[in-house]
């Protein structure tokens, strides 16, 4: 089965994927920071029967990181499938074939299910995490308060227990230094704009910040609408970037030094890979986006060792990395 991020999506020029994650509880069992080593144990044991006796049972893999190496713990928080407190705990989580899925069983929460789509389509994320949420609210007690919500540990959660995010891609609009400008016009809907990858690139996640008091559908009518006036104003921007001979030298300098690098540390090559993107977007390279999207998804470095083998040398990162993009592109 292919991976979610080879799917054809819309609006991809702008947006890289769409996210959805929901926090649960089940009732009448403590948070994980009041758990025992026992019943964090056997918590996770009925939450994984719960899953593999449904109709999704066939759909999910367990994986316990207690088995795993530091590096390919890390490579799944890499790939934000897991969160990097978790990857630290080497806990349990499900994984779909397609990896479109997760569902960390005793991280911060009992339940956190997330789920990813490409391109603008947080309806199809919501959709996918819903379908699980779903087998774990017809079968287990969830901790439910008609006035509050979902409760949930933390109580900035508290309400749907739901964070709708997606990535953008805005190099017009950093380029134009409009992204502090653009965070704190998003921050008075209740939304968050935040590097996503490291703070080089042009890479950003925007989120909602509020869960009570608004349902699923509001949640994700806000974002969708707040995304589409961000990807009228960066396209807008990108094609006055078309007749600058100076952007136009920039994107290919940035193209052939991944062509031709034979070492590229992540942050460099976060900042080349935004750069051969913009180029695709605008006509000047012929690699397609999804290609570029494996780049970015597969290439840092917990994942390059281990895709290399090569765990316990992570020296050898920036060689392996600057190989692997030799090679695709």
């Amino acid at each position: 089965m292919g991976k979610w991020y080879k799917d054809e999506c819309a609006d991809n020029d702008v947006v890289l994927f769409s996210k959805v994650r929901l926090a649960r509880n089940l009732s009448g069992t403590p948070f994980k920071s009041r758990m025992s080593r026992e019943i964090k144990k056997s918590t996770v044991k009925k939450l994984y029967a719960c899953v593999k006796n449904s109709e999704l049972g066939r759909e999910f893999e367990m994986i316990d990181l207690s088995g795993e190496s530091d590096a390919k713990a890390v490579s799944y928080a890499e790939k934000q499938i897991i969160s990097p407190e978790f990857a630290k705990e080497k806990g349990v989580f499900l994984l779909s074939a397609d990896e479109a899925v997760s569902v960390m069983l005793c991280e911060e929460d009992h339940i956190r299910i997330t789920a990813f789509a490409g391109g603008l389509a947080t309806e199809k994320a919501y959709e996918r995490a819903d379908k699980t949420d779903d087998i774990f609210i017809n079968n287990m007690k969830i901790a439910f308060d008609e006035r509050l919500g979902f409760l949930t540990a933390s109580p900035i959660n508290i309400g749907t227990g739901m964070k709708v995010s997606v990535a953008l891609h805005l190099p017009a609009i950093k380029a134009n230094g409009a992204v502090a400008r653009l965070a704190s016009m998003v921050g008075k809907l209740g939304l968050s704009l935040r590097p996503l990858y490291s703070e080089s690139g042009a890479f950003y996640m925007l989120s909602n910040q509020i869960s009570l008091g608004i349902s699923e559908k509001s949640a994700i009518d806000n974002i969708n609408a707040v995304t589409a006036q961000i990807i009228r104003q960066e396209r807008n921007l990108r094609e006055v970037m078309k007749n600058s001979e100076a952007w136009e030298d920039r994107l290919y300098r940035s193209y052939g030094t991944l062509k031709m690098a034979r070492r590229l540390d992540y942050d460099e090559f976060i900042e080349l890979i935004s750069d051969a993107r913009l180029g695709v977007t605008l006509g000047l390279f012929d690699d397609d986006l999804f290609a570029i999207e494996q780049l970015i998804r597969e290439l840092a470095d917990a994942s390059v060792l281990c895709e290399a083998k090569s765990e316990d040398s992570p020296e050898l990162a920036s060689k392996i990395r600057a190989n692997i993009i030799r090679n695709k592109l």
